[in-house]
């Protein structure tokens, strides 16, 4: 347990880092969808999508998801402290799925870069959000 709260601190980071990620790289979608007729601007954005998503969210993600996992091995208790972490675990399992849904517009928009509508992706811009809300209100609140 000495190593819980460096474990914490980590998992927290990683977790900022995250949804940073998952907050610019729908923006990102917006400015290729809406300038889908300059090619060249389009290679670039394609260029910082990429980066974006493979080296700062993916290891981001999973340096979240490794402390998290890591925090409950050192401290079984949890499970048990209230029906919080239960719901906690399954936003995370819907932001995962929103992690893993941006590589895949991120695909398509290379293929069809008028994939979708820069308003569509300014709607899907909020879901990280809204499911950040429920997390952070579930670890700090623990209502249930």
């Amino acid at each position: 347990m000495e190593y819980y709260t460096w474990i914490l601190a980590f998992h927290v980071m990683a977790f900022t880092s995250w949804m940073a990620v998952l907050f610019y790289l729908p923006r990102l979608f917006i400015y290729h969808r809406e300038h889908s007729d300059n090619v060249a601007f389009g290679k670039v954005v394609e260029i910082q999508e990429y980066k974006l998503y493979k080296y700062i969210g993916e290891p981001a993600m999973w340096a979240t998801i490794l402390t998290g996992a890591a925090m409950i091995y050192l401290n079984p208790y949890l499970f048990q402290s209230g029906g919080w972490l239960h719901a906690k675990l399954l936003f995370l399992v819907f932001l995962i799925a929103y992690h893993y849904s941006l590589n895949r517009i991120r695909k398509i928009l290379i293929e069809n870069p008028e994939y979708k509508s820069g308003k569509y992706f300014r709607f899907y811009n909020e879901v990280p959000t809204l499911l950040m809300i429920v997390i952070v209100i579930m670890v700090v609140v623990k209502p249930f």
